[in-house]
């Protein structure tokens, strides 16, 4: 009788420990990202999508470097993008993700695998991609400027987008999640918000600063009843006028106005 209890409470512990370990890999950026991806994968989208990228799945070895690496402590700021640009995530995994940017700052170069599908426009050249990302490059590169190390960054803030997925006509034009149609939003939004929900939760943020309209709009969907302060800033895309009038000094001041302060300049 002694040895039969002493079998089931080592059994009962054994379990313990591995629903201990399950809720624990459950509970991390990598393992929030690759469930997304895994859900996101069952959607199908309606004309005029055509191409469906997921940086997520095929880049996901840089994409896991960078989330294990640079988001494993609580964060004071979380900025949120849109979702990922042809030259950037598509190519390194990692958001606003400038090739050159994600190499020799952040340290990161690994394989990128390939799209199910690919448009001849849009091609996937991971690390070898010759072409820069101006979003990425404005955002890492002011980050860089700002804060010195990558690690400096990174101890009080992180970049994530709301969304993964990439999409593009027949004639390889992008679509952003905004114009997507509505029973193709609602899904997509749905699944979207609850990972960035998660995510958000981890990294326990005081602030989360939407990057352009849409983003702002969606984390105030997403994180609602949240204990966490929303704000936007200016979207550094070339497409924005705004961000092409001098888009460090403008986010600077946006940031500033917001109450968040910046290390100084050395």
């Amino acid at each position: 009788m002694e040895r039969f209890c002493l079998t089931g409470f080592r059994f009962l512990i054994s379990l313990l420990l591995l629903l201990l370990l399950l809720l624990l890999l459950m509970s991390s950026l990598t393992s929030i990202s690759s469930l997304l991806s895994e859900e996101l994968s069952r959607l199908s989208f309606s004309t005029p999508v055509s191409f469906v990228y997921d940086p997520t799945d095929y880049a996901r070895e840089p994409l896991s470097r960078y989330l294990e690496r640079y988001g494993q402590s609580p964060k004071r700021v979380v900025l949120v993008g849109m979702n990922p640009g042809p030259w950037g995530m598509l190519q390194t995994g990692v958001p606003f993700g400038e090739v050159n940017i994600v190499r020799d700052w952040m340290g990161i170069e690994s394989l990128v695998k390939q799209p199910v599908r690919i448009h001849p426009k849009r091609p996937v050249e991971g690390f070898a991609c010759a072409r820069s990302e101006v979003s990425g490059r404005r955002l890492w590169g002011w980050a860089r400027d700002r804060f010195g190390s990558a690690d400096g960054f990174f101890s009080e803030f992180f970049v994530l987008n709301y969304c993964p997925l990439a999409f593009f006509d027949e004639a390889g034009k992008n679509i952003t999640p905004d114009k997507l149609r509505a029973d193709d939003k609602t899904r997509l939004f749905r699944l979207c918000d609850e990972a960035t929900k998660r995510m958000v939760e981890l990294l326990s943020p005081e602030w989360v600063i939407g990057i352009g309209k849409f983003a702002c709009d969606r984390s105030i969907a997403a994180l609602k009843g949240m204990d966490v302060k929303i704000g936007r800033i200016t979207h550094p895309s070339p497409a924005n006028p705004a961000a092409n009038r001098g888009w460090v000094a403008l986010v600077e001041k946006e940031l500033s106005d917001l109450g968040i302060e910046l290390p100084n300049l050395d």
